[in-house]
């Protein structure tokens, strides 16, 4: 598969570079960078670009008959200090202990890039695939120039059936992001907490409606432990034994100032295996629903965004049954997100300077355990140079450090492999200092 996905890459970079100028591009193939910056940003419409690229096929940006190529790549620098030796909780990049020791770190690296291919069958059909090259939140094992860390995936990959033209009503089957929530960030590059908690990818097929403001969805899951913070409980993923339920309403109060509401419910969150947790593993018949609501209030130059989610029963890996650990109980899993962005115009410049502020956190834990928490605060930066060119900056701050691999025990870097033992540390507190640059084409 991931061969096949890179020679395919290749492939059709190269038919594009030969066959298409700026003044004469073919009739098959066609770049349209701001197109390809609105699919592939991970800020924003995460799990809504289905209903962004119905959008743009009504507004006849996408037409019948072509394939779009497009290329999207975040490039960043960073210094990172910690107060616990190894503990960097910043989230866009793990797992931490591998490539971060000491109490100081500094990058300057791609932290991820990504290829879209766009195919509008016919008008009621388009056929969507997503390449991503993401070595710094890639689960591959070592450093971040490793091998296991440095290949291609197919992020996503569907086929949406749907004409806005005709109908509100539209279809997906494939792999893409789970209707949950909204999981979207004011940030300029950093994913909000609760993306990272419940933002859900994962195999199956969404039913949709879409019109006069109102947004409906189901999706069937595939069973067993999905890409993304979707698990049936079953170890093996053998049926469709998930579902997502979601829904918002939007509505315009004038031309530029909207507000939309919004609620979700999963049936099987990734909040579900025993001790002691590993990613993608079975939960032995048991499943941990979530439930989810949101706004987004948009006001001229102002966008406010708030959200909260919650799993309905306890995670039963959060307990380690052996003292001292032993003492803490099981927890739900909670997050909030509550951030806000205020265009700013920059008369000398001619262009807008976004400016921002978000809180996201992550709840786990019983009170005073070492996994109770990890917050996050980021202020940022950013200013679009053209609709496909963006500079950022931000200052973050994360307390706790809770990561979901072994969050409750044993510490998997103790080499006395005591299981009462944990690398979680609630008191772990990281400062970042990030300047970055996003260019899609």
């Amino acid at each position: 598969m991931k061969k096949t996905a890179f020679r395919l890459s290749l492939c059709l970079v190269a038919l594009a570079i030969s066959h298409s100028t700026a003044q004469d591009q073919p009739e098959f193939i066609r770049l349209k960078s701001d197109y390809t910056y609105r699919m592939l940003d991970h800020t924003t419409e995460i799990n809504r670009k289905q209903q962004a690229l119905l959008e743009e096929r009504e507004q006849g940006n996408i037409k019948t008959g072509n394939l779009y190529l497009g290329f999207d790549i975040n490039a960043i620098a960073n210094m990172q200090d910690t107060n616990t030796e190894a503990k960097f909780g910043y989230l866009m990049r793990h797992p931490t202990q591998n490539n971060q020791g000491g109490k100081s770190s500094s990058e300057l690296v791609v932290h991820d890039v990504k290829l879209q291919l766009t195919g509008a069958i016919v008008t009621w059909a388009t056929a969507y695939a997503e390449i991503l090259y993401n070595p710094e939140q890639n689960f591959g094992q070592g450093t971040i120039v490793s091998k296991e860390r440095n290949e291609l995936t197919v992020r996503r990959a569907y086929v949406l059936f749907g004409d806005k033209t005709v109908t509100p009503f539209y279809a997906s089957l494939g792999k893409m992001a789970t209707p949950f929530g909204l999981t979207d960030t004011v940030s300029p590059f950093t994913n909000s907490t609760t993306w990272h908690a419940f933002g859900g990818l994962a195999y199956g097929g969404i039913l949709g409606y879409d019109a006069h403001g109102l947004n409906l969805s189901v999706m069937g899951i595939q069973g067993g432990a999905q890409f993304r913070s979707a698990n049936s409980g079953d170890n093996t993923p053998d049926d469709v034994a998930n579902y997502t339920i979601n829904g918002s309403y939007e509505f315009d109060f004038t031309e530029h100032t909207s507000l939309r509401l919004g609620g979700g419910y999963v049936d099987g969150s990734a909040y579900c295996q025993g001790f002691p947790v590993t990613h993608f593993d079975g939960c032995d018949g048991f499943k941990n629903p979530a439930w989810n609501v949101n706004s987004l209030l948009k006001a001229g130059r102002l966008t406010v965004l708030a959200e909260f989610a919650d799993t309905t029963k306890d995670w039963p890996g959060t307990h380690n049954p052996t003292p001292p650990l032993n003492e803490f109980e099981a927890s739900g899993v909670s997050s909030l997100t509550v951030g806000a962005k205020y265009l700013l115009p920059v008369a000398s410049l001619n262009r807008d300077l976004g400016v921002s502020v978000e809180f996201s956190d992550f709840e786990a834990g019983a009170e005073g355990s070492p996994w109770e928490r990890q917050e996050q605060l980021v202020f940022g930066l950013e200013m679009m140079v053209t609709p496909n060119l963006k500079f950022f900056a931000e200052y973050i701050r994360t307390e706790g450090y809770a990561p979901l691999n072994f969050i409750s025990g044993p510490d998997p870097f103790d080499p006395t492999e005591n299981p009462g033992t944990t690398h979680s540390v609630a008191d772990a507190e990281s400062e970042i200092y990030l300047i970055g640059v996003r260019a899609a084409m």
